[in-house]
């Protein structure tokens, strides 16, 4: 994708998801900014990151119980869609897997086929992106 097709991408989930309104913390908008900027921009990693960062504002100004929830209690906890919540924790792992590398030195798969992990991230960027979407929809107003 370019980046006309990845705004585009971006348009289409807010055209198809929002149907009514909805209010977000200005933390929750500025992180949902940054990640549609490095989505659009082809920084895949960048955009996972933000926009798990992104879901975890989102819940814990939505549903927060205690103050340092972990972004698993978060999602566990929220009264959101079964289906949503398993995306979430998809996601969630994945994050992870980056976020917290347990043998760093362990990277023969990334020299020898970087094309894989390019295409992986790919694959959970555009998965991230709606499920962002998703997150912050999923409370609207008609």
């Amino acid at each position: 994708m370019n980046e006309a097709e990845r705004w585009n991408h971006i348009l289409s989930l807010d055209e198809g998801l929002l149907k009514g309104g909805g209010i977000l913390s200005e933390w929750c908008s500025f992180i949902v900014r940054e990640s549609d900027s490095a989505f659009v921009h082809g920084a895949k990693l960048a955009s996972i990151l933000t926009a798990v960062s992104g879901i975890e504002t989102y819940l814990r100004s939505e549903y927060v119980k205690k103050e340092r929830s972990t972004l698993f209690e978060l999602i566990n906890d929220a009264p959101i869609a079964d289906d949503l919540r398993s995306d979430l924790h998809i996601l969630r792992k994945y994050r992870n897997k980056w976020v917290h590398v347990n043998d760093p030195w362990d990277d023969q798969g990334l020299i020898d086929t970087p094309e894989e992990a390019e295409r992986e991230l790919e694959e959970m960027a555009l998965f991230a992106a709606r499920a962002l979407r998703r997150t912050i929809y999923e409370n609207q107003w008609v």
